[in-house]
């Protein structure tokens, strides 16, 4: 006989497929830096002289050139067990 306690039934639960609306919207992200890297530079001054930071966000898919919407479909695929409920560039908020 099988006995599962609450911990290894959440724990199941988490494995399995999350919905089609969460999946779209963390792929979207990964599809956004397939399509270029992004960043941020930070320069500043102090009583202690001058500041300066950069920040890059570079994916893998981005350096292996990877197609940002089949990046999107593969990982809403793998996210959800289903297609996306449209096309990356059918998406009203892509600017690629």
């Amino acid at each position: 006989m099988l006995r599962l306690t609450l911990p290894a039934l959440l724990a199941l639960a988490a494995c399995g497929p999350m919905s089609l609306a969460q999946a779209e919207n963390q792929c979207f992200e990964r599809a956004r830096l397939a399509s270029k890297p992004r960043g941020e530079v930070w320069i500043g001054a102090t009583s202690e002289g001058s500041v300066a930071a950069i920040e890059l966000d570079v994916s893998s898919d981005y350096l292996l050139r990877k197609d940002p919407s089949a990046v999107y479909e593969s990982c809403v695929m793998s996210k959800a067990g289903q297609p996306p409920s449209r096309p990356l560039y059918m998406r009203s908020d892509w600017r690629g």
